[in-house]
């Protein structure tokens, strides 16, 4: 997923985490806090829960929306930072024989060994086993299940957290490519295990002090709901990528994750912090958590709402030059570079046609073009990018983006500047087609439908030839 989303996973990940850090470190120490007890909340702050959001974006199905992937990606790096963090964290709580500098060492001489180990098995075990255990569906879940136990297991014993093995392990799954097979297999166990998880979670929650430390869990709820996700925001629009983006990426981050509980209760453990901590960050997680669900939940209606306030962070001045650099007449202009919208791209340019492409993913603007195809910057709920468009030129505009209200705002910003050519939008439902020709749209593409239609026509044929 990181590699898939490029610079911007890493970007924002480490420059939310970064951040994060710095802002919260500062707010725990203008409330009075000691600087120990500072650092852990601040640290705590910054993780969000990878379990929750992806669980939430698949049920919104939105995992292979821009969005969705590069959040995926930069709570990815955010769970790599918490596995240096508790590794470092465990360095710091020993001490070997009283020489603590010889403990930080042993502690980090484990924890290369560790990751050395098991990049040693990804490279050079896996690849030759898997392909032997693959065999029997069964038994690929019951090694995948005995893996990550067994690596967990094998963490805690060096003297880190399980949960550290579980992801170092998980990690390591992912590079293979039976990752697929396995997630399909494990996905009704890992909704399963969840339940357990949380109320295992949950019956080791600290409220100890949580009445004296409303306005405290006040402020840093508020830091984290408003402020993180206007953090990665920022990052994303400073790399040209749309505002509406950068919102519904950063609400993804407006929580904070299980990994702060364990980080907490780890402190606690090692005497760093008081219970009286621990109870604040609980606070702040249940109630960032329970906030955040339903800001994710309905995080169209709620940009909606906030879209004119946060046009401030659009960056718009790089992408009108572009636009106006070239005065090539446009056949068609093709809004998204998807699968779908690359396909449509190749047959029309192929046709002869003169494509002008817009997409708001800046690796699929860079990527190499061919003859026919221009592609450019932007996304197409801007109402403004349709002014730098050459619609007095183009003699159609299509849509390949199967987003309902991402078309209607299409449609609807091009009726505002007077477009006379043929519109095509794409639908990914009976239901979304419906409604797009009650608006008007003179042709309705849907993908979905037609594969189906086409694909009952081969097998009838088929099946029909075998009688």
């Amino acid at each position: 997923m990181i590699r898939s989303t490029g610079p911007v996973a890493l970007a924002t990940g480490l420059g939310q985490v970064l951040f994060t850090s710095v802002i919260g470190y500062l707010i725990a120490l203008a409330l009075g806090m000691d600087s120990v007890t500072a650092l852990y909340i601040a640290v705590a702050l910054t993780f969000s829960s990878t379990i929750i959001i992806v669980k939430l974006l698949s049920d919104k199905r939105e995992l292979e929306q821009l969005h969705g992937r590069i959040a995926v990606g930069f709570l990815i790096v955010q769970d790599i930072v918490v596995v240096l963090v508790m590794i470092a964290l465990t360095a710091f709580g020993q001490n070997a024989g009283g020489n603590l500098g010889s403990g930080i060492a042993l502690v980090l001489a484990k924890g290369a060994g560790l990751i050395a180990g098991m990049w040693l098995l990804t490279r050079y075990i896996l690849p030759w086993l898997l392909p032997h255990i693959a065999k029997s569906q069964e038994l690929l879940v019951l090694f995948g299940v005995s893996y990550a136990v067994s690596v967990a297991a094998v963490s805690e014993w060096m003297g880190f957290s399980s949960e550290v093995g579980a992801f170092i392990a998980g990690v390591s799954l992912a590079g293979t490519p039976y990752r697929d097979a396995l997630g399909a297999r494990l996905v009704s166990l890992r909704d399963f295990l969840l339940l357990f998880f949380f109320l295992d979670l949950g019956a080791r929650l600290e409220f100890t002090d949580a009445a004296k430390q409303i306005t405290e869990a006040a402020i840093f709820s508020a830091f984290v709901l408003i402020g993180n996700p206007l953090i990665v925001i920022l990052i994303m629009a400073a790399m040209r990528y749309p505002v509406r983006v950068g919102f519904l990426a950063g609400l993804t981050v407006a929580q904070i994750s299980e990994f702060s509980l364990i980080l907490a209760a780890r402190g606690l453990s090692l005497g760093h912090i008081t219970s009286a901590t621990v109870s604040l960050i609980t606070v702040v997680g249940l109630i960032t958590i329970g906030v955040s669900t339903y800001m994710i939940l309905y995080s169209h209606q709620l940009y909606d709402r906030l879209k004119r306030g946060l046009a401030v962070f659009e960056r718009r001045g790089g992408r009108t030059r572009d636009a106006l650099a070239s005065d090539d007449d446009v056949d068609i202009i093709l809004f998204g570079l998807g699968r779908f919208g690359t396909h449509l791209a190749d047959r029309l340019t192929g046709s002869g046609y003169r494509v002008l492409a817009v997409d708001f993913d800046p690796n699929m603007v860079k990527a190499p073009t061919v003859d026919g195809l221009t592609t450019m910057f932007g996304s197409a709920e801007d109402i403004h990018l349709l002014d730098v468009l050459p619609l007095d030129r183009a003699r159609y505009v299509v849509s390949a983006i199967p987003v309902l209200t991402i078309n209607l705002a299409l449609l609807d910003g091009l009726r505002q500047h007077q477009f006379a050519g043929t519109v095509v939008l794409t639908a990914h439902t009976r239901h979304d087609a419906e409604l797009l020709r009650a608006a008007g749209v003179t042709a309705v593409l849907e993908p979905f439908s037609d594969a189906a239609e086409a694909t009952s026509t081969m097998l009838d044929g088929l099946l029909g030839g075998n009688r």
